[in-house]
């Protein structure tokens, strides 16, 4: 349980702030950088977890010339592929939270004397928050049964323990049954907290 924990925690804590800042130079003025970002975004979402989750362990070292330095453990390589993937879909969710803030609120701010940095963070991003907690929820349970994925590349997460367990024991299928509690009381556990802080911050 501890890779399935410490991956979950790893993604949440770097992909969030990531998502953020690929929010900003996707709509910022920059044509180059909002080129590179969407182009980042398209392809991380666009393709499978798992085909990216095998060419940072397994694909990146056969890059020519540099391959060999980018060289990974299986859990680190899993801790990029997966901090990268949810970046990406994060931004999507961070940007739609930003287009959903009324240009009044800027304008207003701006006759205020604000700042653009305390515009957007006393004024923007309270309000993209609000927005964008319940399909950050969404994502965050979906992560959790993600995780699981890396049994591909053989980190003894819960579902490859329990794999190993179920063909050990000729076929008994308690051990399924463990992980499907498992997962479901973390889901469980999450949904609860996300309604929590839906309640607190949304009305």
């Amino acid at each position: 349980m501890g890779y399935t924990i410490a991956l979950f925690i790893i993604t949440l804590v770097f992909s969030m702030p990531l998502g953020l800042l690929c929010t900003f130079m996707s709509n910022g003025k920059n044509p180059v950088l909002r080129a590179i970002t969407r182009g980042y975004v398209f392809l991380m979402r666009g393709t499978p977890l798992m085909l990216q989750l095998f060419f940072f362990y397994f694909g990146i070292t056969k890059l020519p010339f540099i391959g060999k330095y980018l060289a990974m453990e299986r859990f680190t390589a899993a801790c990029v592929t997966f901090v990268l993937n949810y970046a990406a879909y994060f931004c999507e969710i961070f940007r739609g939270g930003l287009l959903s803030v009324d240009k009044g609120q800027y304008e207003a701010s701006k006759v205020l004397g604000l700042t653009k940095w305390q515009t957007m963070i006393r004024v923007v991003l309270p309000q993209m928050f609000k927005v964008v907690l319940p399909p950050v929820s969404n994502e965050a349970i979906t992560l959790v049964k993600d995780t699981a994925l890396v049994t591909a590349i053989g980190i003894s997460d819960v579902l490859h323990i329990t794999k190993s367990l179920v063909n050990g024991t000729a076929g008994n299928i308690t051990p399924f049954i463990v992980a499907a509690i498992f997962y479901l009381l973390v889901t469980f556990g999450l949904t609860k907290l996300f309604q929590y802080l839906e309640k607190k911050f949304m009305f």
